[in-house]
């Protein structure tokens, strides 16, 4: 006989279930999601156990945002708990919503939990290996990099919008970066206006140029020229719109320079933590991928034994194309699932790319790859090109080893 135990979790609330094999309803309340609400659900389960001995005791909730991770913590780490070897399982929302639409109930916090009860009970889920402190402190890190990427690509993109309105041929005149802080400060007006950088003659221009940059272009007179080009070339805006379209030029520079600064931050307190964990040092034995990839990567791995399979940490990642069988008949191309986890996925794409640019094997296999379809092909070449790596992250961290290259074909 087991315990299954069910937990809706929300921000502020855990509505909990326990049923025994029999489906029976042993206890079910609510209680707030807090240290105190955890020890009273702990407290319901000692006590059933007390009148009948489990022969295993499973507690089930879902992934919900990041509401779930204190408690399943919370649970993990219990004394009284890991004495009775209760199993703390995380489960996907979407297969708990449709095994609930199964039974075809109304739909509250309290139905809710019984239905994850009921799930468990079934056995469709995996035992997950709990992750440890390092693994989790670091997965805080990866993660909130991941977002402020995506704010860095999201304030470019505003940036180049507004910058249109401007200069309009911008993009195909400038032989540089439009985000360097040299060019930042000159598109922006921050220094010079329009009008000022179109009279101002090339010498002191190219001067310039070389002063906020500290001599980092290559040509800065092939730029300066380039920035007087685009200039002439351009339409050209009333006062009352340039300063408008300056004011926002202004703000969004700001705040990509702002991001970049948390991302410097960021990437190195993730190498100083990174440099604790002795599965990095497997992973950074990978020409191409340095203390960030193979931390974001093994962040969300967790511990080397939590996947048995590389199959299993490819369909985690959302680089897996499910069969699609009928009959006699079997679909040749599948799409992608859309499931998966985002940020293994993402640090996975992205120490493929890096990875192909060191190592003459990824980057013939990318070739191949790019080579097969029409269009999209960097993004198909890129996915595929992970999708590889997985076999080869997975082999690593099981066997403890370093990479050695293969051989070209």
């Amino acid at each position: 006989m087991n315990l299954n135990v069910g937990i809706d979790v929300a921000k502020t609330k855990l509505d909990y279930c326990g049923l025994n094999s029999d489906h029976q309803i042993l206890f079910q309340a609510e209680v707030p999601n807090q240290p105190s609400g955890v020890k009273a659900i702990k407290t319901a389960i000692l006590a059933a156990n007390h009148s009948q001995k489990f022969d295993k005791i499973i507690i089930g909730m879902e992934a919900t945002s990041v509401y779930n991770v204190l408690p399943s913590y919370e649970f993990n780490q219990d004394a009284d708990l890991q004495a009775l070897d209760v199993q703390v399982v995380t489960l996907n929302p979407k297969m708990t919503s449709r095994f609930s639409k199964v039974y075809d109930d109304e739909k509250t916090d309290q139905i809710d939990a019984k239905n994850i009860a009921e799930f468990v009970l079934l056995g469709r889920y995996q035992i997950p290996v709990p992750r440890d402190e390092k693994h989790l402190a670091l997965q805080r890190l990866t993660r909130e990099r991941y977002h402020v990427v995506k704010q860095i690509t999201d304030s470019k993109n505003h940036f180049l919008n507004n910058l249109y309105f401007k200069l309009n041929t911008i993009d195909t005149e400038l032989p540089t970066s439009v985000f360097g802080k040299a060019m930042m400060s000159f598109l922006t007006d921050e220094r010079y206006s329009l009008d000022e950088v179109a009279t101002l003659p090339l010498d002191e221009l190219v001067t310039e140029l070389n002063r906020l940059s500290h001599g980092r272009f290559g040509n800065p007179e092939a730029i300066a020229k380039a920035l007087k080009r685009a200039i002439q070339s351009s339409y050209r805006l009333d006062k009352v719109v340039l300063d408008s379209v300056n004011e926002v030029l202004g703000m969004y520079a700001n705040e990509i320079r702002m991001y970049q600064q948390q991302l410097k931050l960021l990437d190195k307190h993730i190498t100083d933590l990174c440099q604790t964990l002795t599965e990095a040092k497997c992973l950074q034995s990978i020409p191409g991928v340095g203390p960030v990839y193979s931390a974001g990567i093994i962040a969300e791995i967790g511990q080397n034994d939590r996947f048995t399979k590389q199959t299993k940490i490819a369909k985690y990642a959302g680089l897996a194309w499910p069969r699609h069988q009928s009959g006699n008949t079997e679909r040749q191309a599948t799409p992608r699932t859309q499931t998966g986890d985002q940020y293994l996925r993402y640090y996975l794409i992205e120490a493929a790319n890096s990875i192909r640019l060191h190592d003459p094997v990824f980057a013939q296999y990318y070739k191949k790859k790019y080579q097969e379809v029409p269009k999209y092909q960097h993004k198909r070449a890129s996915v595929l090109t992970a999708r590889k790596l997985v076999r080869v992250i997975f082999t690593l961290l099981k066997e403890h080893e370093l990479y050695q290259p293969a051989k070209m074909v």
